[in-house]
């Protein structure tokens, strides 16, 4: 990581005032599906229709006699799973919930419910068995689906857009029409693990890769924006049409616009008649496609969030690897910011700071959720912290927030989980947290925690090369945990299945400390303890009266390995390793102890040390006379 994107601040003040998780790359193999659909949306009753031919390929080595279906808006219905959980939940989601903290969707009414029905489902033109079990719709196949075969199925559906809950909706806060995500019957994954039909409780998503052809048929007043590239701009205008062209004007009162979207695993649209378009090219990029409701109190936060856009796009691709899509669209609506394939929805404007903050972390997802993808119900860490840890270093380098830390608020929400006592393992299921307090820290949080810190076990340079490679080596895969850490282990040289294990599927703290500093003759002794159970490599650096600065590391010794000099403007001196199962720890230096003015475990406060208090020592003042 080069000094401008996180520079280690030393921070000494002193007197200055997993086995489960192994999967192979290179036996990966993920399933495909093709979807061609045609809708039409009713903008009076909020009610749709729809058909749609799904391609879908079973890249597989197992035969599959079953597949299911998400059929997400089922969930915003009184007794519904989502309903049930946030009304028995400690601390429910307050965009859910009334004043009260009673449960909005419990009060909903017919034409306020949302719901996706199937009308009927064939698989290559033969009618099958189907039953809808809340938010998933399960299939008996009237043939199974061999390894490496094709199957069709044409389904008839319809649905109706709930009132703004949860993501998706219609009429949110701001005014938006319809945020229209999670909209319709779509395929549920099955990868290495087996399916993974999640029922819906307001988390995270897990899709299957493939190619959308979308035809949307809606009130001719309606803008549109979201997943894919419009075919038909002429036919449609409304700001995508090419530049001092004319459109073709469409009789009647609706227009149909058809998009295609090549390798995603999701489609979101979109919609409001009041929606301003722009559009900035970007020289070495996408095009950015902006959608924002045309009321003045929103115009000053829409364009300033433009060229900040292009900036962390640029961020992105040089940190992370290509964006591999020609065009990122910024809309307005939703109900806080979400991310979808190659758009995300944000709500709000009168704050600029808030909108332009959740546009980069949003827009981060696009390498994490929508090209690596992991299953975010099992590893939402990988997603939500891996693209904390990357905004938060591009929010410091575009908003020139110059911050020694980045992640210091990270580490704050990591300290306030652990000190509540409710802190659950990142393995934990997201739907099973008992809690969203412990559920978002860890995700986010602790999730961002987990590079951050791998930088400080790695090196910052190696850090930066191991997310450059992960994203290479795993775009397009859906990765497990295993493979970030296995990218990091061949980038490093280091063996770090300790830090796998300990950090992601226990609740052990780092706790060392330094316990003595004692005289010997002309020598300096120091001893420190490892309190914690979690084992991790410990960089020392002693302050000297005359000015004078040095660095000590001691690499744990199951790592197999020892970083470079993160401060190699001092000089630094390699210590034993320190074997994991001795809780004590000491070495020499050759100073006396009269010249030393402080030691501190961890300049660089990257190491999530749950108790600093015993990291920093001084000597004692001398009483006066």
């Amino acid at each position: 990581m080069k000094s401008k994107k996180l520079k280690i601040a030393l921070f000494l003040l002193i007197g200055f005032s997993t086995s489960n998780y192994a999967q192979n790359n290179t036996s990966y193999w993920q399933q495909h599906v093709d979807y061609t659909m045609e809708v039409n949306m009713n903008v009076e009753n909020y009610q749709y229709t729809g058909s749609q031919k799904l391609v879908y390929t079973n890249n597989s080595p197992d035969e599959l006699n079953r597949v299911y279906f998400h059929l997400y808006f089922n969930a915003f219905q009184p007794g519904s799973e989502m309903d049930i959980r946030l009304q028995n939940i400690a601390d429910p989601d307050g965009r859910m919930t009334t004043e009260d903290k009673k449960s909005r969707i419990a009060s909903l009414t017919e034409s306020e419910i949302g719901f996706l029905h199937a009308l009927s489902l064939k698989q290559d033109g033969v009618a099958v068995t189907f039953n809808e079990e809340g938010t998933v719709l399960v299939v008996d196949l009237a043939k199974p689906i061999a390894p490496g075969s094709k199957t069709t199925f044409d389904m008839e559906f319809k649905g109706q857009v709930p009132v703004q809950i949860r993501r998706s909706g219609r009429n949110n806060k701001d005014g938006v029409a319809l945020s229209m995500s999670q909209w319709y019957p779509k395929l549920a994954e099955y990868d290495f693990e087996g399916w993974h039909a999640d029922p819906y409780i307001a988390r995270e998503f897990h899709g299957v890769w493939g190619d959308f052809d979308v035809k949307l048929t809606i009130d001719k007043t309606y803008i549109v924006g979201g997943t894919g590239y419009l075919q038909n701009p002429q036919e449609i205008g409304h700001g995508y049409e090419a530049p001092n062209s004319k459109v073709k004007k469409q009789r009647g009162k609706t227009l149909t616009w058809h998009f295609k979207a090549p390798m995603v695993h999701d489609f979101m649209w979109a919609a409001d008649p009041e929606y301003v378009h722009d559009t900035l090219q970007m020289k070495d990029g996408p095009t950015l496609h902006f959608l924002y409701k045309n009321d003045e109190k929103f115009k000053d936060t829409w364009t300033k969030v433009q060229p900040l856009t292009a900036k962390a796009m640029d961020f992105f691709n040089k940190n992370i690897g290509p964006y591999p899509y020609d065009q990122y669209s910024v809309i307005q609506g939703g109900d806080g910011g979400m991310e979808y394939a190659m758009a995300t929805l944000i709500t709000g404007g009168d704050k600029p700071g808030s909108v332009i903050g959740t546009m980069i972390h949003e827009l981060a997802h696009s390498w994490f959720q929508h090209v690596l993808a992991s299953n975010e119900a099992k590893h939402e860490w990988m997603d939500e912290g891996f693209t904390s840890f990357i905004s938060a270093l591009c929010s410091n380098e575009i908003r020139e927030q110059n911050k020694a830390n980045p992640f210091e608020g990270s580490y704050k929400g990591y300290y306030y989980l652990v000190n509540s006592g409710k802190e659950q393992p990142q393995t934990t299921h997201s739907d099973r947290y008992n809690e969203n307090m412990p559920y978002g820290i860890a995700a986010y949080s602790k999730g961002a925690i987990f590079l951050s810190q791998l930088g400080y076990v790695i090196g910052q340079d190696n850090l930066m090369k191991t997310i450059q490679k992960y994203y290479e080596d795993f775009k397009f895969k859906h990765p497990v945990p295993n493979d970030i850490k296995r990218t990091a282990e061949k980038v490093s040289g280091m063996e770090l299945d300790w830090y796998l294990t300990d950090w992601t599927q226990t609740t052990n703290t780092i706790d060392y400390g330094i316990t003595a500093v004692e005289a010997e003759g002309e020598k300096t002794n120091i001893s420190m303890n490892r309190i914690g159970l979690m084992p991790m490599p410990v960089d020392i650096l002693i302050v000297y009266n005359d000015g004078s600065q040095e660095t000590f590391y001691a690499p744990l010794r199951m790592m197999r390995g020892e970083k470079e000099n993160p401060y190699p403007e001092l000089k630094r001196t390699v210590l034993e390793d320190w074997p994991w199962t001795n809780p004590s720890y000491g070495f020499s230096i050759d100073r006396p102890l009269e010249d030393i003015k402080g030691i501190m475990i961890d300049p660089s406060k990257l190491m999530a040390d749950v108790n600093q208090d015993n990291n920093t020592w001084q000597p004692q003042a001398m009483p006066k006379n």
